[in-house]
């Protein structure tokens, strides 16, 4: 069975009650329950990770190949811009990764249309909300798979 990693960045723990007019109206828990549902459908296991930490999210991405990860999912949050420890981290480790935001960060502020990860994922998906996530891990289950 091919496993695949989901990480979720900084403040996502807040979604539901964070700006959901931008953000959307489901949790993190809702968000997870939704992806776990679809990769049941499509035969795939699904390990989720949080972190508010930079350093904790290099540590999970660094640990994936060991741990068996054949994609990864990640919504890097703000660390989208300003982390070039994580963008460094999904270089080095070469496993497929799929770049997701639920807002589009191109529709927002100015500081947010640069993204630091996407250049060394496999793609990036954003402004569908909750939908973003789902295509996102469609794109992971195919890179897994090839």
């Amino acid at each position: 069975m091919k496993k695949i990693l989901v990480v979720h960045g900084p403040n996502l723990n807040l979604l539901g009650s964070r700006e959901p007019s931008i953000y959307g109206a489901a949790s993190l828990d809702e968000i997870n329950g939704i992806l776990q549902t679809f990769a049941c459908q499509r035969g795939v296991e699904l390990s989720f990770f949080q972190s508010n930490h930079e350093g904790d999210i290099v540590d999970m991405i660094g640990k994936s190949v060991k741990d068996g990860f054949s994609s990864i999912v990640i919504n890097p949050a703000a660390y989208t811009h300003t982390s070039v420890a994580i963008r460094d981290a999904i270089s080095a480790i070469k496993v497929p990764t799929v770049e997701v935001h639920l807002s589009n960060i191109y529709k927002r502020e100015e500081f947010r249309h640069h993204s630091l990860i996407a250049p060394v994922c496999a793609g990036q998906i954003s402004g569908f909300g909750v939908q973003s996530y789902v295509l996102g891990l469609t794109a992971a289950i195919d890179l897994s798979e090839q």
